[in-house]
């Protein structure tokens, strides 16, 4: 699976995502718009990071591209099924979607966006398909690390019963 953090402000939540995305198993990590990245502008690690991710970004390899239209256009010509996490009124719910039947979890790119404003309408549209984790309590959404957490390991538990 490949795991797209686009326009993610907090270098906190981007760190914990690094470490839940190994533990989830994911192949690659996408960084784009102005999602803080493992090193500094100078090459240096960045310790705030570390603190959070514990190294992740030593076992989840990463790229950062400044805009994404172009590297999901690429995503998809090379056969991934890509799937943002947002609320909007397209979206299916996480717990309940299908995949495509035979899809592999390699051809699964998943898009996660700012803390605030969540992932932009035209990067929505180039997605295959939007899914949203139900909320039941007061809150209208998670912390995007959280959302990161139920949605790596469930889309990795629903992949594999399409096979």
């Amino acid at each position: 699976m490949i795991l797209i953090l686009h326009n993610i402000r907090s270098v906190h939540n981007v760190g914990s995502i690094f470490r839940t995305a190994d533990a989830a198993g994911v192949s690659s990590i996408i960084l784009s718009g102005y999602s803080p990245a493992p090193i500094d502008r100078f090459g240096r690690a960045r310790s705030d990071f570390t603190k959070v991710s514990l190294g992740a970004e030593k076992t989840v390899p990463w790229v950062y591209t400044q805009t994404l239209g172009p590297t999901l256009k690429k995503l998809r010509a090379a056969g991934c099924f890509v799937a943002a996490i947002e609320q909007d009124p397209r979206s299916q719910n996480l717990f309940d979607f299908s995949f495509p039947p035979h899809l592999s979890i390699e051809k699964v790119a998943l898009v996660l966006g700012n803390e605030v404003r969540g992932v932009s309408a035209s990067v929505l549209e180039k997605c295959d398909v939007i899914l949203e984790i139900p909320m039941h309590g007061t809150k209208e959404s998670l912390n995007v690390s959280v959302t990161a957490g139920i949605a790596l390991f469930t889309l990795r538990n629903r992949v594999r019963q399409t096979l």
